[in-house]
């Protein structure tokens, strides 16, 4: 008897994608912001964009290939689609059909709504109103390529009608507000913000054993990044100071009108 792996799901609509960020053959996985991607800095073998504090980004998932894969997808350790800390075989799946992309801007709420990412603190973030802080900081996508190809039969999805109420609402909003009250705000983690529409729907989708990429993406929010060097330290205000001089050659002060 075939065993089905539960839980995959299929964005219904799939959008072209353009020159990806982090990449392993056929595969890639790209975050935006405003539409916009973000430049990546490669360090140390590991893909680093900068967090912007505050804005809401979406991740975009690419097969480029004429298989279906189905894509394990988490960030700060939490699944896209159920929060659970899992391995990436036993996670739930999005799912991409052959050429294809899924552009992802939150949190995988009820079968017809999500709630969108945004950087913000550790101590603000989804991760810690769940109470897994753990794997702050990555993205990361494992791809998995289906055994053979099955017709696809569909069904509606219930279980997430079932769930407890979303942290978007709004006790829950002030529990990870307070959470974060004299937080250190050197870090970066991903929130659960605005409800928008995201219908999906469950497959059934039969995974080999192994993956066939899998990619990360760490964020860090720019001290951060100087911190591990990834950036250069630039011009710090103070030690420019420091390198002030009293005098310069120079005959006549300048005139900035030109008269």
């Amino acid at each position: 008897m075939k065993r089905w792996i539960p839980l995959f799901f299929a964005l219904l609509a799939l959008m072209a994608l353009p020159a990806p960020a982090a990449v392993q053959g056929p595969y890639s996985v790209e975050i935006f912001v405003d539409g916009t991607p973000l430049r990546e800095y490669r360090d140390r073998g590991t893909t680093y964009i900068e967090a912007l504090e505050g804005r809401e980004y979406s991740v975009r998932l690419r097969n480029d290939t004429p298989r279906r894969v189905a894509v394990s997808l988490s960030i700060d350790g939490l699944n896209t689609i159920d929060a659970k800390t899992t391995t990436a075989r036993g996670a739930s799946k999005w799912i991409l059909g052959p050429y294809e992309s899924i552009t992802l801007d939150g949190w995988q709420t009820s079968s017809h709504a999500a709630r969108r990412f945004f950087f913000t603190t550790e101590e603000r973030s989804y991760g810690s109103w769940l109470g897994k802080t753990d794997n702050f900081g990555i993205i990361s996508a494992v791809f998995f390529r289906e055994k053979r190809p099955q017709p696809i039969p569909y069904s509606r999805l219930n279980e997430f009608e079932k769930r407890r109420d979303a942290p978007g609402a709004p006790e829950a909003q002030e529990r990870m507000s307070k959470a974060g009250e004299g937080a250190d705000d050197d870090y970066a983690a991903t929130g659960i913000g605005e409800k928008i529409g995201h219908d999906v729907r469950r497959v059934r989708f039969e995974a080999e054993k192994r993956p066939a990429a899998v990619l990360g993406i760490r964020y860090e929010y720019r001290d951060a990044l100087v911190r591990l060097g990834v950036f250069p330290p630039g011009d710090d205000p103070l030690a420019r100071r420091e390198r002030s001089r009293g005098f310069e050659d120079s005959d006549f002060a300048p005139d900035p009108w030109g008269d």
